[in-house]
């Protein structure tokens, strides 16, 4: 009678050359846009990816880590649990240092964020995948269930940006869209974080509402800027000239969102 474990570890497979060939192809943005897929890593990610509703094409393990998580495996009845050594393991991360487990996930389907009362996040040409991912976790920590993302940004699906946003994909919804046209269908009053802008802490706080965050080095487009209820600023007490736009994201969900 074999233990639970080993049957899992039994009646899947181990990683196959075609197979590491596969996620290791998913590092670049061409690849996961034709196969709709994307990587996640990251023992505490994948724990949170694998108990989600999320469809998962393949798992890949060590098999110490499948000895260890049995019932979460077990859940992942459509996954493709693979074993990999960790020399394997080594060959497909995105990480510096390898772990245990990766998912190869499937991308949700791009949702159009219904117009309501709400809060949304509008980013023109955010370019750094630290960034995104950051704003990403950031809209997940203030409830902004809405992200839209001008054609000029990061690949949202980048593995740093996934990383950085620490399973904010799971529950925020990410859609691209040229952002004129989506402001045109907003209700609710649009900010717009700009260097020129009135003081944060004068502007009265809202129910909902919308900001626009611009591109690291150039800001948000003029035209775009032009559709703003509202152009606002974080004050500066000091000498920097400007705000990481994670940074600033974060300090202007804090009075805006949460106030």
């Amino acid at each position: 009678m074999y233990p639970a474990t080993a049957i899992i570890i039994v009646l899947q497979c181990m990683l196959t050359k075609a197979q590491n060939k596969y996620i290791r192809s998913l590092t670049q943005q061409k690849f996961r846009y034709e196969n709709k897929v994307f990587i996640v890593e990251g023992e505490k990610m994948a724990k949170e990816w694998l108990a989600s509703n999320a469809h998962i094409e393949y798992v890949v393990v060590t098999e110490p880590w499948a000895s260890a998580n049995t019932a979460l495996l077990k859940k992942q009845g459509n996954a493709k649990v693979c074993v990999a050594t960790d020399i394997e393991m080594a060959q497909i991360t995105t990480l510096s240092t390898p772990g245990e487990v990766l998912l190869v996930v499937a991308m949700p389907g791009a949702t159009p964020p219904p117009v309501t009362q709400s809060w949304y996040l509008l980013l023109d040409r955010i370019q750094d995948p630290g960034n995104m991912g950051t704003i990403i976790r950031i809209a997940d920590w203030f409830g902004i269930s809405h992200l839209v993302c001008s054609p000029g940004c990061v690949d949202v699906y980048n593995p740093k940006v996934v990383q950085s946003a620490m399973g904010g994909h799971l529950r925020v919804n990410i859609y691209e869209e040229d952002l004129p046209d989506f402001i045109a269908r907003l209700t609710v009053p649009v900010f717009a974080a700009t260097l020129d802008g009135a003081n944060l802490y004068s502007v009265p706080r809202l129910g909902a509402g919308a900001l626009i965050i611009g591109n690291e080095s150039k800001g948000i487009a003029q035209n775009i800027v032009s559709l703003a209820t509202q152009k606002v600023t974080i004050p500066a007490f000091g000498g920097a000239e400007s705000l990481n736009a994670g940074v600033a994201t974060g300090i202007l969900c804090a009075y805006l969102v949460a106030g």
